[in-house]
C-alpha cells in the first residue's frame, strides 16, 4: 500500500494548480500567472527504507517527454537563470548553490526506435540536475518523493516523432475508416499490428518495415526490461509495484486528422493496456495536453486532442477511470513556443509541467488510500 509523507503546503504553486484537472471540465479551468515559484522543501538527502517495495512511475510519450529543458546559461530560459536569478525552484539547490540529490528517488531513462531490442540506457542515477538539458521527471521526482515513504523510481521510456495513432498504438485497437477531409477519399487505418499506417479503402494495403504498436511493443518492453533487473538500477532494491504512469504526447497526431480523431479512443485504450502490461489494475494516470493549445481558442486537430485529454478525467464521460485520471492544462505553465519547437527549450516550462503533474499524481495517491 502507498504510504504518503506529510500534507504539504503549496502555497506559491498557484500557476501549476491552475493545470491541473482532476475530472474538471475544460471550460472551469481558470489559469492564473505564469511562472510562479513551488515551496517543495529541498531533499533531507536520506535514502528511503529499502525494506519496502519501490514504487515505479513509468513516463512516456514522445520528443517532449525527453530531457529539451536548456540548464547552463545566463539567459532567460535557462534553468541555471531561473534559480539563480529569479528564485525559481529553491529545493533545486542547496546552501552552496550546489544542485540537490535525492537519495530516496531514482531516475532511469531508456530508449529504443521501434520494437524490443537494442536498448539505450540514457539516466541510471539518484535524481538530480545533470547534463545539459532536464525535463518533466525533476518536478515529478521532487513530488511524489517528497509525498512517499516508500523508495521511488521514476522510469522514462520514450522517443521522440511518435503518435499515439500509429507508432504507439496500444494492443487490441481495432482498424477504422476515416474520410481525409483534403482528397475527400475514404481510408481505412491500421489496427494493432497492420501496415502501413493506412491504405485507400477499396485497396490493398501494402506493408511496410513498420506496423501500429511497434513502438508501444519497445517502449513497454523496455521499461519491463529494468524492472526485471531492478536491483541492477535501483540500489538495495528487491521488490517493486507500479504506482503510476505519465503521458505527455499529441504532438505528431496533431498533423493527422484521421488520428486526432479518434485520440480520445487511443487514450482509453492506452490507459486500458498499461495497466494490464505492469500487472497495475489501480495505477494512476497523469496526462498533459499540449502547451500552445489554448483552450478558449482552439481549433482543428489540436482542438480535438485537448477535448481527448479532458475527456478520460471527466467522470461524466468516462465513468469508468473517475479518480485514477487526471489532465494537467499546460497552457498557463508554457513560457512560450511549441510543442514541435520543444518550447523554445525552455527550462521553466519543463519544470512547471513537471510539476504540474507531479501534483496532479499526489492528489490521485491520496484521495485513492
Amino acid at each position: 500500500m502507498l504510504q504518503l509523507k506529510y500534507s504539504f503546503t503549496m502555497s506559491l504553486v498557484l500557476c501549476l494548480l491552475a493545470g491541473l484537472a482532476v475530472g474538471v471540465p475544460a471550460q472551469d479551468l481558470k489559469p492564473k500567472a505564469k511562472g510562479a515559484n513551488d515551496a517543495l522543501p529541498r531533499p533531507d538527502g536520506k535514502p528511503a527504507d529499502m525494506t519496502k517495495a519501490v514504487k515505479v512511475f513509468i513516463l512516456m510519450g514522445q520528443s517532449n517527454m525527453l530531457e529539451m529543458g536548456n540548464v547552463a546559461g545566463d539567459k532567460d530560459g535557462t534553468l541555471e537563470h531561473a534559480v539563480r536569478k529569479e528564485g525559481l525552484y529553491p529545493f533545486l539547490t542547496n546552501d552552496a548553490g550546489k544542485w540537490t540529490t535525492r537519495q530516496d528517488v531514482r531516475f532511469v531513462a531508456v530508449m529504443g526506435s521501434g520494437g524490443p531490442g537494442k536498448t539505450q540506457v540514457r539516466k541510471d542515477e539518484w535524481l538530480t540536475v545533470s547534463g545539459g538539458k532536464i525535463g518533466v521527471e525533476q518536478g515529478i521526482g521532487h513530488h511524489v518523493g517528497n509525498a512517499l515513504e516508500e523508495p521511488v523510481l521514476v522510469l522514462k521510456s520514450a522517443i521522440g516523432n511518435r503518435s499515439l495513432g500509429w507508432d504507439l498504438l496500444p494492443p487490441g485497437s481495432q482498424s477504422y475508416e476515416f474520410k481525409d477531409p483534403k482528397d475527400g477519399k475514404t481510408y481505412v487505418y491500421a489496427g494493432y499490428g497492420q501496415s502501413p499506417d493506412r491504405w485507400e479503402k477499396g485497396t490493398e494495403p501494402k506493408p511496410i518495415k513498420w506496423q501500429a504498436g511497434l513502438q508501444y511493443d519497445g517502449d513497454v518492453a523496455r521499461a519491463k526490461e529494468v524492472l526485471d533487473n531492478l536491483g541492477k538500477y535501483y540500489p538495495g532494491a528487491t521488490k517493486y509495484e507500479v504506482a503510476g504512469f505519465f503521458w505527455w504526447q499529441g504532438d505528431k497526431d496533431r498533423y493527422n486528422a484521421g488520428h486526432a480523431e479518434v485520440y480520445e479512443r487511443n487514450l482509453v485504450a492506452l490507459i486500458a493496456a498499461l495497466r494490464k502490461e505492469f500487472k497495475a489494475p489501480n495505477a494512476k494516470f497523469v496526462c498533459a495536453t499540449l502547451g500552445q493549445t489554448d483552450k478558449d481558442n482552439p481549433s482543428g486537430n489540436e482542438k480535438m486532442l485537448l477535448e481527448a485529454k479532458f475527456a478520460v478525467s471527466d467522470p461524466k464521460k468516462h465513468p469508468e477511470l473517475k479518480g485514477s485520471v487526471a489532465t494537467v492544462y499546460t497552457h498557463p505553465l508554457s513560457m512560450g513556443s511549441s510543442s514541435n519547437a520543444h518550447y523554445g527549450n525552455n527550462a521553466k516550462t519543463y519544470m512547471n509541467v513537471g510539476l504540474g503533474m507531479g501534483e496532479s499524481m499526489v492528489k490521485l495517491l491520496k484521495e485513492g488510500k
